[in-house]
């Protein structure tokens, strides 16, 4: 019995044969993004890393300092980059910080809503109403905030583009020690979640990445106050080890990138299979 395939066997054989087209064009080539949280830890290596791979970056923190040291380090390199402070819990500065990254660079194409706080580690009860508030603030109004004015920016300027929200391993499951912080992090996925159903007739893709234990100032203050905790996250994590912040930003990279174009509402773990 004969099958026929309707290809002939030597174009088969040329089609395997063959390598893909290469190219060296950087993964954000074009684009303009802002990054929130820019100052240091994941915001600063995404910030870095957006320029190198051709995007135009706004830098976006409360520190100036730290900004200002990202923002030259990047001009050193070649890159495109300029910063703005700017605090979450600010409504007015959210919105005049996109609305910079516009007036210099005449577009936005994608952000990373990276910016965030972390609270006291303990039981629910012993954290205060008013620290509960902050991290409420920061990590949920915040990007909430933030992705209004994006999604607004984009719109007017680009069209379609991407948004990339940082959310936690933390916000699944229980999170005792950390139990306002996983829970403000969970509602942000949700977040994610109905602005990616809601933007995604328009092109405008919407997803977050949940880093595991990664090397930040953040995880810095949680192990002054808990002595050997990032040790017992790692004998968590089957990849035995922290991440580095930029490979963290590597995987917000890809997200807003168009090589993820048929991605959206989706929260990638970077966690070195800690949730596995």
């Amino acid at each position: 019995m004969s099958i026929t395939t309707g290809r002939r066997l030597d174009d088969m054989t040329n089609a395997t044969t063959t390598s893909p087209t290469t190219t060296t064009t950087g993964l954000l080539a074009g684009k303009v993004a802002f990054v929130t949280g820019a100052g240091r830890g994941i915001g600063a290596a995404a910030a870095r890393l957006f320029a190198r791979e051709g995007a135009r970056v706004l830098l976006a923190a409360r520190t100036e300092t730290q900004l200002k040291a990202v923002t030259e380090e990047i001009r050193a390199a070649g890159g495109t980059a300029d910063y703005i402070r700017c605090d979450l819990a600010e409504p007015a500065g959210v919105q005049a910080a996109v609305d910079r990254t516009v007036e210099l660079y005449g577009r936005l194409d994608v952000a990373f809503n990276n910016a965030a706080t972390i609270q006291q580690p303990g039981p629910i009860d012993q954290l205060p109403e008013s620290d509960f508030d902050y991290v409420y603030a920061i990590n949920l109004k915040g990007p909430w905030l933030a992705m209004n004015a994006e999604i607004a920016a984009i719109r007017a300027t680009a069209g379609t583009g991407a948004i990339v929200n940082t959310s936690s391993v933390g916000s699944w499951g229980a999170n005792p020690s950390l139990p306002a912080y996983g829970a403000v992090k969970r509602a942000l996925n949700s977040l994610t979640a109905s602005a990616a159903v809601t933007y995604a007739p328009e092109g405008i893709r919407v997803n977050a990445i949940a880093p595991g234990t990664t090397l930040t100032e953040m995880i810095d203050e949680w192990e002054a106050v808990s002595p050997g905790i990032v040790d017992q996250l790692n004998a968590q994590t089957p990849l035995g080890r922290a991440a580095d912040p930029h490979e963290v930003a590597e995987a917000a990279a890809w997200l807003l990138s168009d090589r993820a174009s048929y991605v959206t509402g989706t929260v990638l773990r970077v966690d070195g299979g800690m949730q596995a």
